[in-house]
């Protein structure tokens, strides 16, 4: 059984689109080139580390956040923390589906980590389309030049939900981030009111303000 076929039969992912884009962004075109067993250990259920003190998420939670952000054809969507690339591919996928149109804004504060990230996001031609923007910087505040977005996506975790994030946010957009060892998903209900629901169980690399260069 493949690594989606369990991630379907234990029910982390059920949305036909985002099934599909996990069928079609394989996880290994994201992992380090020096890794051992790249392809094995691509089928893994567990989080990898891609240097810099970071990881490729466990593919579990990944599938659980993305089934919460519930990204759709033609929206804009911001990625902080991209990391290796994979979830900033996933939601070009499925943004740009039949050509809906759909664009990934994607930051990540550490240089060297975001020149992999996009090198590993252009094997798909997200970048090379206009797809997906990459961005060395520190996404703690957003990105406000091409807010507002449809969904906005975290994969580090914070004390808690930056009011600047929800600015950014369209009235009906959705976050979902890591908060402490939650994933907390907001809707904007109104320009002044949200909701939250928060899932326990989880952990994360934190989320650090600033850009590093190494």
């Amino acid at each position: 059984m493949t690594l989606i076929e369990k991630l379907i039969n234990t029910g982390y992912l059920k949305t036909p689109r985002i099934i599909e884009a996990f069928e079609k962004i394989k996880r290994v075109d994201f992992l380090p080139d020096n890794l051992p067993y790249k392809d094995a250990v691509a089928e893994l259920d567990e989080a990898i580390s891609i240097g810099f003190a970071q990881t490729i998420s466990q593919p579990a939670v990944v599938a659980f956040m993305v089934e919460l952000l519930d990204p759709r054809p033609g929206q804009k969507i911001l990625d902080i923390g991209y990391g290796s690339g994979w979830t900033t591919a996933l939601l070009a996928r499925i943004a740009s589906a039949n050509g809906a149109g759909g664009k990934v804004v994607a930051i990540e504060r550490i240089k060297a980590l975001a020149e992999f990230g996009k090198n590993n996001i252009a094997k798909y031609g997200f970048t090379k389309k206009n797809i997906a923007k990459c961005i060395a910087g520190d996404g703690s505040a957003g990105f406000l030049p091409k807010a507002p977005y449809d969904r906005i996506l975290v994969s580090a975790s914070g004390s808690d939900i930056p009011e600047s994030w929800i600015e950014q946010l369209k009235v009906g957009g959705i976050i979902v981030a890591p908060v402490k060892n939650t994933i907390a998903k907001v809707v904007k209900t109104g320009p002044n009111s949200i909701s939250m629901q928060k899932f326990d169980g989880f952990a994360f690399v934190p989320l650090v303000q600033g850009t590093r260069n190494f």
